[in-house]
C-alpha cells in the first residue's frame, strides 16, 4: 500500500523548500503577471463589441491566443517550482522556459485543455451574447449557473491534466498526447487529495482579498510549491 503524503506534510514540505526563494518566486510570479498582462491588454484592444456575433467570435478567439500563452508560461512555471524542490538554483527568468523548450508540446497540451474548457464555457458565451445591456435577476441567474458549469469543467480539467506541465519537464521524449495519458494516469484514485489541497487554500486566498491581493504574492508561491510537493509524491510512489 502506498503510503501518500498528507496536504499538512506537502505543505510543511513547501515551506522548507521555500525559505530563501521567496524572492525570487515573487519576482518570477510579477514577471508571468505583467507578461500575461500585457497580451490582455492586447487581447481587449483587438475585441469587438461582445454583445454583436461578430464581436463575441473575435472575443474567443483572441482569448483562445491568449490561453495557449499561458501554455507557455505555465510550462515555465512548473519547471522553476522544479527545481526549488529540488533544491537547484533559480532564477526569475527561468518562467521563460517554456518558451525555448518543448514550446511546441506545451502549446498542445493547453490547446487541448483549453478547448474543452471552451466546450464547456459555451453556454456562459451564449448567456454574454444574449445578456440585455441592463439584465436583471430573471437574466443573472441563468448566467450564474452557466458560469458554474463553465468553473466545474475547469476544476476538473485540473484534477485530470494539472500533472502535464510537470511530466513535460521529466519526460521530454513522450508526445503529448502521452504527458496528457500519463497525467490521466497518475491521478487515478487521486483526485480527491488534489481537490483538497485545492480546498485547503480557500482561507488564505479569502484573507489575501482583506490585502488587495497583495498576500497573492506570497500565497501564489506557497500553493505552486505544494502543487509541486504533490506531484513528486505522486510519480515517487508510483514508482
Amino acid at each position: 500500500m502506498n503510503n501518500y503524503r498528507s496536504s499538512a506534510e506537502l505543505k510543511a514540505s513547501a515551506k522548507e523548500h521555500m525559505f530563501g526563494h521567496y524572492g525570487t518566486a515573487i519576482g518570477a510570479y510579477l514577471l508571468v503577471t505583467f507578461g500575461t498582462g500585457i497580451f490582455t491588454l492586447m487581447v481587449l484592444s483587438l475585441t469587438g463589441d461582445t454583445s454583436t456575433f461578430i464581436g463575441t467570435c473575435i472575443y474567443i478567439a483572441t482569448s483562445f491566443a491568449l490561453s495557449l500563452l499561458a501554455g507557455l508560461f505555465t510550462s515555465g512555471v512548473s519547471y522553476f517550482y522544479l527545481k526549488i524542490v529540488c533544491n537547484q538554483h533559480v532564477t526569475t527568468g527561468d518562467v521563460f522556459y517554456g518558451f525555448k523548450f518543448y514550446p511546441d508540446k506545451a502549446l498542445r497540451i493547453q490547446a487541448w485543455i483549453t478547448l474543452i474548457t471552451y466546450i464547456g464555457s459555451i453556454p456562459e458565451y451564449i448567456m454574454i451574447y444574449r445578456m440585455p445591456a441592463h439584465p436583471g435577476t430573471e437574466d443573472m441567474i441563468p448566467y450564474l449557473l452557466c458560469s458554474l458549469l463553465s468553473g466545474l469543467v475547469t476544476l476538473i480539467l485540473n484534477l485530470f491534466y494539472g500533472q502535464a506541465f510537470f511530466l513535460l519537464h521529466d519526460f521530454p521524449q513522450y508526445s503529448a498526447g502521452e504527458l496528457l495519458a500519463a497525467s490521466r494516469k497518475v491521478m487515478r484514485g487521486q483526485k480527491h487529495r488534489l481537490f483538497y489541497i485545492y480546498i485547503s487554500f480557500i482561507p488564505l486566498l479569502l484573507l489575501s482579498i482583506l490585502s488587495c491581493g497583495i498576500a497573492m504574492l506570497w500565497i501564489t508561491p506557497y500553493m505552486n510549491a505544494t502543487l509541486t510537493e504533490f506531484y513528486f509524491d505522486l510519480v515517487q510512489k508510483r514508482q
